[in-house]
């Protein structure tokens, strides 16, 4: 270990966030990092706690603790602290083929399984990620990886998401020949249009590509397989084939008056405002504007946040987030403790400038919509709410909500965004590849297994259901290893 009492010399430090009334008037990044020497300091708190569960990745009480990827934490927060970030890259590639990721749009599940988090604040385990890829970007470590030899097997990757692109790159580092089918006209799928320049600006996506390319990878956009791409022309083609979709399929508000005019799902508004920024930095008018209208956001999670935070850089009139659970404790409970995930309720940045510009949190919780109230013109106008209560079944603790007589409420609304997350994949893409799908609408497969019909595969959100980046990163490469091992008869990665 680098430095036994960093821990206890120096205090944790994240990288430096711009103020909210700056950070709302563009659509970019808005986090400084620490410089070199203040990183050491940051990657020398990393303890020699003998079980580092911050790599551990495994369920404790029904939440993943640590790492899916299981990245090998203290060994590269070590080789930051002794200046050697060549070596320190080479460690972080071993587990995670794209740190510049998850370094800036991961929760962060190792910090939350972080021993120094016991009675301390946690290591920087993100910031000291971001800054080992980016200094392998910055300093040239980053080159294109050709492989020595090409085995002469095909895979074709429908979607472009990151297990997509996982697998992708796993399979061309082996030395097979991969082609990536993108419906979209960029690559990224959900890190490209599901989340916000402000978590993660494109040109981050473009270098990769550019990378990829430079090794081998073909990538072709505009290919929407199962429509406009023969599934069965793929088939034929290609050695092997992974399904890498994503869980696309929005969950639905039934409630009165859902065929109002400006009631939309979240994924659409998102795409549709990265799609015109980038196009033509939103000149083109080509997206769902919030402008100087009263906005509701219906449901609690990471995408109703960049929601909000869009809206504000849109110059949204006001805006309200509806929650049905309850807020959770500010502070670990006692029956929530180290190393579980923690129950606990966090402000992200989307909120933090809500309550900035309009004097108060915007989250409503144990609330949901009673009905949409439009004008003559079929327009939104108004959302009536109405709370919930929460009740536990006293034999089997299942928990179930009734509405509270008489909690109705009735708020000004123009734009309402539906952020209730994802029911599954689409199932045209499953069914022209026929692969079975489960009662979520998942691809099926064994359990552990990725393989869902002849040369057919699966992985990330189209396997397990809607979940983080970096569980679709490990999908990816594990579905890359099932995959070589099918071609090759043995697999070494």
């Amino acid at each position: 270990m680098g430095k036994p009492t960093g821990f206890m010399d120096f205090e944790r430090e994240e990288n430096l966030s711009s103020s909210v009334s700056e950070r709302i008037k563009n659509y970019k990044e808005f986090h400084t990092p620490l410089d070199a020497e203040q990183r050491r300091s940051q990657a020398a708190r990393c303890m020699n706690c003998g079980v580092p569960f911050c790599q551990n990745g495994k369920p404790i009480k029904g939440m993943v603790s640590g790492c899916p990827l299981n990245n090998l934490i203290p060994e590269w927060n070590e080789l930051i602290y002794r200046n050697k970030s060549d070596e320190a890259l080479k460690r972080l590639l071993m587990t995670n083929n794209f740190p510049e990721f998850t370094s800036r749009v991961c929760p962060a599940l190792c910090e939350k399984a972080c021993t120094c988090g016991i009675d301390s604040k946690p290591v920087t385990v993100r910031d000291n990620e971001y800054h080992v890829i980016e200094n392998g970007f910055n300093s040239g470590l980053m080159n294109p990886q050709i492989p020595a030899y090409r085995s002469g097997k095909k895979i074709a990757v429908i979607g472009s998401g990151p297990s997509g692109l996982a697998a992708a790159d796993t399979l061309n580092k082996r030395g097979h020949s991969v082609t990536v089918y993108e419906r979209s006209d960029r690559i990224g799928g959900l890190l490209m249009y599901g989340i916000p320049n402000m978590k993660l600006e494109k040109w981050v996506i473009d270098r990769r590509r550019k990378l990829m390319e430079a090794e081998g990878v073909t990538f072709v956009t505009n290919a929407d397989v199962g429509k406009n791409v023969s599934a069965e022309e793929i088939k034929r083609e290609y050695d092997a084939v992974i399904l890498a979709c994503g869980a696309s399929k929005p969950r639905d508000i039934n409630a009165k008056g859902r065929d109002s005019k400006g009631i939309y799902f979240a994924v659409d508004f998102l795409k549709a405002t990265t799609k015109s920024l980038l196009d033509s930095n939103l000149a083109d008018n080509n997206y769902i504007s919030a402008k100087d209208k009263n906005v509701i956001v219906i449901g609690g999670g990471d995408t109703g946040n960049d929601c909000i935070g869009t809206a504000v850089r849109h110059g949204c009139k006001s805006v309200v987030q509806l929650e049905m659970m309850p807020k959770l404790p500010d502070t670990r409970a006692e029956n929530n403790p180290w190393p579980q995930w923690p129950m606990i309720c966090k402000t992200d940045y989307g909120q933090e400038e809500a309550a900035y510009l309009f004097g108060s949190d915007p989250r409503l919780y144990e609330t949901t919509v009673k009905e949409f109230i439009s004008d003559e013109n079929g327009s939104l106008s108004a959302v009536k709410t109405v709370k919930l209560k929460w009740t536990a079944d006293s034999e089997t603790g299942r928990k179930t909500m009734e509405e509270i007589k008489d909690s109705e409420q009735i708020i000004p609304c123009e734009l309402c965004l539906i952020a209730a997350g994802f029911t599954g994949s689409e199932e045209y893409v499953s069914q022209a590849f026929g692969v079975e799908l489960d009662n979520r609408t998942n691809v099926k497969t064994e359990q552990g297994k990725y393989a869902a019909a002849e040369k057919v595969f699966t992985a990330g959100d189209m396997h397990r259901g809607q979940s983080l980046v970096v569980w679709a990163v490990n999908e990816g490469r594990n579905a890359a290893r099932e995959v070589d091992e099918y071609l090759m008869g043995y697999t070494n990665l």
